[in-house]
């Protein structure tokens, strides 16, 4: 008798298993009910009921909550019509999606809390850190409605989706997009062909000659460590400096420490088109480091400097089109 039939029941078995184990945290997670409680950079927040008007003072977790399909009705944006948002000063790669369900852009930079008060919103999202934290506010946006103040600095965007999701009450909708997501890393991993190790992941900023340096930490990080990328250590005697507030994600060098820091066989540019690749080859004075010499530069998309659902999918098409061949 053929064992093939028996070894295709084993699989048809497990595959039922795991998929009864996930659909029962699907349902503990709905059943966790309301009031419930979640928690914050300035300490826990009861929800009494799921929120229908959500605003985001945060432009980096507006994609997030999109992705999640919650109820966010307006959010703030970042300078208008670069390279990196749209018009409105949304990112560019979920600006249309915003479009489509009518997010009112509240303010363009720096947080307004009477503008937050205008929308009438029963749950206001902050990010503890970064350019588009409003943290600074939060007295005054605690007084308007439940504030959760969100780190992303240090958790990987799927961890940020769950907390928001569990905050909307889309827990359903976050884990559905996070398997899918997963579903994608698993097969490309196993066709990715690795430039040398290890790397450095960085974004660059050529004005400045300055770059941030992703950390295993930081989301980036993560995700390349889960597809075989290794990151590369820098020297533990690098002098860093800090314009951004003390962060986990990113190790900030620049000017005569550029090189030192910038230490990996390959590099990847993150927030970089090709023209942005090709002009770091052009630094002379980077020009003995082994990347630039062997020609180990990859630019990885002007929307990958943060990443949530719908740009960390892109970046996975850009790692497909550089190292699947």
């Amino acid at each position: 008798m053929s064992s093939r039939p028996l070894l295709g029941f084993h699989r048809l078995a497990q595959c039922l298993a795991l998929a009864f184990t996930l659909g029962l945290a699907l349902v503990a997670q709905a059943d966790e009910g309301w009031p419930r409680t979640l928690p914050s950079r300035m300490g826990e927040v009861t929800l009494d009921k799921p929120p229908q008007r959500i605003v985001s003072t945060s432009v980096t977790l507006t994609g997030s909550l999109l992705a999640l399909d919650a109820p966010v009705i307006a959010s703030g944006a970042t300078a208008p019509n670069n390279r990196f948002a749209d018009g409105q000063g949304f990112f560019r790669q979920w600006g249309e999606v915003a479009a489509q369900r009518q997010v009112k852009r509240l303010y363009i930079g720096e947080a307004n809390a009477e503008a937050v008060a205008a929308e009438a919103p029963d749950l206001i999202i902050v990010s503890a850190s970064g350019a588009d934290s409003a943290a600074a506010l939060y007295s005054q946006f605690s007084s308007i409605a439940p504030t959760l103040v969100v780190d992303y600095d240090d958790q990987s965007w799927q961890d940020v989706m769950r907390l928001l999701g569990r905050a909307s009450g889309h827990e359903a909708q976050a884990e559905a997009r996070i398997d899918e997501f997963s579903q994608r890393v698993t097969a490309l991993k196993g066709r990715l062909q690795l430039p040398p190790q290890p790397i450095t992941a960085f974004v660059y900023n050529a004005s400045a000659r300055q770059a941030n340096l992703w950390t295993g930490e930081s989301a980036q990080g993560r995700l390349l460590t889960s597809l075989g990328f290794e990151l590369a250590t820098p020297p533990s005697d690098l002098p860093t400096f800090v314009s951004q507030g003390k962060r986990k994600d990113i190790v900030q060098v620049g000017g005569e420490h550029l090189a030192a820091g910038l230490n990996g066989q390959s590099w990847l540019m993150f927030a970089a088109e090709a023209s942005d690749a090709d002009a770091l080859k052009g630094n002379t004075l980077l020009a003995h480091l082994p990347a630039v010499k062997s020609q180990q530069l990859y630019a990885l998309g002007n929307d990958t400097f943060r990443l949530d659902y719908y740009s960390a999918g892109h970046l996975l098409d850009r790692l497909e089109a550089a190292f699947v061949h």
